[in-house]
């Protein structure tokens, strides 16, 4: 069972955190703008979790084949470029925007999809299975999921309540640090396993 905590606690901060001021966070904000926030919630929330799981597979999956302190190495060398993406930000395209201001496909399937393409290749995603060669699979997979999910309805009250971003520089900079503090933590981690 402590394990299943310490990947569910570590999975949802390293996610929650990714998902401020991403692409999808941005999405989430524009679909609240213009449908009722259930089924947007319910959309991100089942594009998320099949995203995520298919993410921690493939973790797991390296994780089981690759030593340890390899692993380790390679996780802080990502996590540094996390936080390097992150200070670079994301920006919907116009694509993007169009296929979030589409209200008449029924809303959790438009939602769903839009999502589902939006994270395969994104940062959360490749985080996710970062964290999945590192914990289990299965806290991983609940953590990222809620994580994300949690990160999309605070766009999703800021949009309805609001109707703006939230303040976009403070949140990518914070992002970054503790992405390149993970970072760290996880090369020096590395550095004493192979000693």
């Amino acid at each position: 069972m402590e394990g299943f905590l310490v990947a569910l606690v570590v999975s949802f901060g390293v996610i929650f955190v990714a998902e401020l001021g991403d692409k999808s966070q941005l999405m989430a904000l524009t679909f609240a703008t213009r449908l009722r926030p259930l089924p947007v919630l319910v959309g991100i929330t089942v594009a998320t979790a099949v995203v995520h799981l298919v993410s921690v597979a493939v973790g797991y999956g390296l994780g089981a084949a690759l030593p340890t302190e390899w692993i380790a190495l390679f996780a802080g060398v990502a996590f540094l470029g996390f936080g390097a993406w992150t200070l670079r930000g994301d920006r919907l395209t116009d694509e993007e925007r169009r296929k979030a201001d589409r209200s008449g496909r029924p809303a959790v399937l438009l939602v769903g999809v839009a999502f589902l393409l939006a994270e395969l290749g994104d940062k959360t995603m490749l985080a996710t299975i970062t964290l999945a060669t590192q914990y289990g699979w299965f806290g991983t997979w609940v953590g990222s999921t809620l994580g994300m999910v949690a990160a999309d309805a605070l766009a999703i009250v800021v949009g309805r309540l609001l109707g703006r971003k939230l303040p976009e520089r403070t949140v990518r900079y914070g992002a970054a640090v503790l992405f390149a503090g993970c970072g760290l933590w996880l090369i020096l981690d590395a550095v004493g396993q192979f000693g």
